[in-house]
Parts: C-alpha cells; structure tokens; sequence
C-alpha cells in the first residue's frame, strides 16, 4: 500500500511540473530521496519517463477538437464523411517540424546525457539559470503587444527554432516547457500561444519518449509493474488537467515570473541536499 501511495504522489508532481515551466526533473530528483519506488534500477528509469504518457492524454482530451485534424462535411454534398482540415494539417507540420532538432540531436545523445547531467549540480544550475532568464525576458516584453497571437501565425522558421530551444530541454533541469515557452515568448509570441504550441508540442515529443523508454525496457512487466505504472499515468492525467487549465487562466492576467522565482528558490534547495548529502559522506 505504501508503494501505491508513492505512486499516486509521484504522479501528481509529474502533473503539475509536466505543465509549469518549474522542471519535473528538479522536482524528481528530490523526491527519490524520500519517494524511491521499491522496483528495479531499469523500471524506475522507464516509469519517470512513461508516466508521462498520462498527461499527455491530458493535452489530447482537452484540445481534441483543435489536434483532430479532420472534420465532419455534408456528406450528401460530396459524398465522404471526412475531410482533412488544412490549418491543423499545417499545424501539425509545423509540431513535426520542431521535433527535429530534439530527434538529430537527443536520440544519439540520450544515455551519454543521462550519464553525464543528470545529477545535483546540473539541475540546480539550470533551475537558477532559466528562472533568471524568465525574469529578464518577462522584463523585457512588459507593455510590449506579441507579435504572434495565434497558432495559426507561428511561422515555419519559428516552428523550427522553437525546436532549437527544445533541444536545451535536454539537460536536466531546464523543463521542456520552460525551454519552449521561453523560446517563444523571445520569438515575440503572446504567453497563451508560447504555452498552447508547447503543449501540442508535447504529444509527439512524449509519445516517442516514452515508446524509446519502453523499447529499452522490454514490455517485460510483472502485475505489480503494470500496476504501479498505470496508477502513476492515470494520477498523472487528472492532474495535468487541473493544472493546464489552471495555466491557462493564470497566464490571462499574469506573467511567467512567479515561476521564475520558484526556479531559483528550488534550484538553491536542490543545492543545499547536494551539499548535505556531500558532508554527511
């Protein structure tokens, strides 16, 4: 019952970080000190990672009708129940588009990165570095009107280098949102376009990050696996969307700037159990 309990927990920060640029890894990394499953090294590596697909239902369910990227006709008219929508068509080449960067560069790198940034420092380096630089750009762009107010406006070359600020995701520690919305809103879009393209975004970029995850694991899951980890996405999900809307209204009237001072506050946490844990040694 206590692993469950974990379980359910882990998925709620996986929800909630998921979605705010604060860094689900940061979060993560503080919590195997207290919340450590009670599975093997591989399972645990593979469950950060797929329980993600929870709350990409999440982005699914509550933006269906703006990713299907078919519609209903008059079928008497032109004989075919359904035909394809241009806009989100083109959308979607545009998502694609900026998941190249992250695929040439992060698939060949994926276990080296691991290996080499995945601990205390890096993440608390990062942690502080963007939750500045959320600050400044914020700073920056106060009184200023986005360019760029709607999906539908984002350039293919935008679409392209939101995908080179993607690519900084791959550090731990920078939040993959927090590297998109922060590359767009310095690409002079509004912060409900920055955040809606980041979570379409994040439908393939999961999906495929989840599917490398389970191809290296195996699919070899015992009941109990198979149970933790279903328990952890569908936790995941409900609170992802709480938290989407939640965003969403949010940034209607405020700025990213609360979660760039939250960044820092845990990044120098993040330091401080580094530290301890360096003493006590």
């Amino acid at each position: 019952m206590l692993e469950f309990l974990k379980v359910i927990l882990l998925g709620i920060i996986e929800g909630i970080t998921e979605w705010l640029p604060v860094s689900s890894t940061g979060h993560m990394i503080l919590l195997e000190e207290v919340l450590r499953l009670n599975v093997s090294e591989a399972f645990w590596s593979m469950f950060l990672v797929v329980i993600q697909l929870g709350a990409i239902l999440a982005v699914v369910v509550l933006f269906f009708p703006r990713l299907w990227p078919f519609h209903r006709t008059d079928a008497r008219e032109i004989g075919v129940f359904r035909v394809l929508d241009r806009e989100k068509i083109t959308m979607w080449c545009k998502i694609l588009i900026s998941c190249v960067p992250a695929i040439v560069i992060g698939l060949p790198l994926d276990d080296w990165l691991e290996e080499h940034f995945y601990n205390y420092p890096t993440v608390a380096a990062m942690l502080i570095l963007y939750g500045i630089l959320f600050i400044v750009v914020e700073n920056r762009n106060a009184g200023k009107l986005a360019k760029v107010r709607d999906i539908g406006d984002i350039t293919w070359k935008m679409a392209l280098l939101v995908g080179v600020f993607q690519v900084l995701a791959l550090i731990p520690g920078t939040s993959r949102s927090g590297a998109t919305i922060l590359g767009g809103l310095l690409l002079g879009m509004s912060r409900k376009t920055a955040s809606e393209y980041t979570f379409f975004l994040a439908v393939p970029v999961m999906i495929g990050a989840s599917l490398l995850k389970l191809v290296k694991f195996g699919f070899h899951f015992t009941g109990y696996e198979a149970a933790l980890l279903i328990l952890g996405m569908v936790t995941a999900f409900v609170v992802s969307v709480v938290v989407i809307r939640f965003l969403l209204q949010y940034i209607r009237k405020h700025d990213f700037k609360v979660f760039g001072y939250y960044r820092i506050v845990l990044g120098i946490v993040v330091l401080c159990v580094f530290f301890a844990q360096m003493f006590m040694a």
